[in-house]
């Protein structure tokens, strides 16, 4: 069995459906993947509350911990995917909602916009010593103009890239494979062949 903690941006949206249903299409080969939602527009609405000075950093953190929840609805919808408040190793595919986990056990995240739902994910994987894809729009890091095949996650603090910087200084031990999501069949040939994308290796 290959078990995935898998990221699913929130920039994915219009095509995240048609990515869970390549991912059940992957189960049946026997790929099983924990899929961690992103926050999509609303967390992005929690931020501009937040740029304007209505939030503190603790509510503006388990707002968007909710956000990520109103999106691991949507992921789910029709999709066939289960959704799960378990953070664990499963058969098929499962979306977490993330919000009574967390709330037990925050696994420590730091309450700031430097860790997001990327963080949440790599904190996932780490606490499951697994395997960590992250889904998002474009093909992996560019530097220079140029997609990296790999890369240090040394090099990409303090840069803008499409992973925060708190999963940066939080992958350590282990590593991160970007792969762009939004066209499903060429994301099931990334995983398949182990080809394509940018693997991001922790310090």
């Amino acid at each position: 069995m290959h078990f995935y903690v898998l990221k699913l941006e929130g920039s994915l949206i219009g095509s995240a459906n048609a990515l869970m249903a390549a991912l059940l299409d992957l189960s049946r080969e026997g790929y099983c993947f924990l899929v961690i939602p992103g926050g999509g527009p609303m967390a992005n609405l929690v931020r501009e509350l937040y740029d304007k000075g209505l939030l503190s950093d603790e509510a503006a953190h388990w707002m968007a911990i909710l956000a990520m929840e109103q999106y691991a609805y949507l992921l789910a919808d029709g999709t066939g995917a289960v959704l799960t408040t378990e953070i664990s190793r499963s058969d098929g595919v499962k979306v977490l909602l993330p919000y009574r986990a967390l709330q037990e056990d925050d696994m420590g995240m730091e309450h700031s916009w430097d860790y997001t739902s990327d963080s949440v994910a790599v904190l996932i994987a780490s606490r499951l010593n697994s395997n960590l894809i992250k889904a998002t729009d474009v093909d992996g890091i560019i530097i220079e103009g140029k997609v990296k095949k790999e890369v240090s996650a040394t090099l990409l603090k303090g840069i803008s890239t499409c992973l925060d910087q708190g999963s940066i200084r939080l992958l350590k031990d282990r590593s991160c494979w970007i792969l762009n999501g939004t066209d499903p069949q060429k994301f099931v040939n990334s995983v398949l062949s182990g080809k394509g994308g940018t693997i991001i290796k922790g310090e």
